[in-house]
């Protein structure tokens, strides 16, 4: 379950419209089923140099494949078909720890 996209080397997301790029990955931002597919597009591009071809998978990148996932995500680790994140839900409240199940995209947190 991964997929691949653009990125600059700024550190934004390529955006659909292939011309910006987007602080953060989302359904805008151009997306490949192969790295194969996105060396072809990027090969395309100007200034590819300055773009590189990332991975996006559960655990690097949570907050995309578990909607429900909110606030910021410091750490992640993968435990069987679960994904467990520490999450910050808003600035200055208690960390919490997130499991996300693979399977069934649902998301549990820790009540404190």
């Amino acid at each position: 379950m991964s997929i691949f996209t653009l990125q600059s080397l700024a550190g934004g997301f390529l955006d659909e419209d292939l011309q910006h790029f987007n602080k953060y990955f989302d359904d805008w931002c151009i997306q490949f089923d192969s790295y194969e597919d996105a060396m072809d597009i990027m090969q395309t591009l100007e200034n590819n140099e300055t773009i590189d071809i990332v991975e996006i998978t559960p655990l690097s990148y949570p907050k995309y494949f578990f909607n429900s996932l909110k606030g910021t995500i410091y750490t992640t680790r993968q435990v069987g078909n679960k994904i467990i994140c520490i999450v910050e839900p808003y600035i200055g409240s208690s960390f919490k720890i997130a499991i996300c199940d693979l399977k069934t995209k649902n998301v549990e947190t820790n009540k404190n």
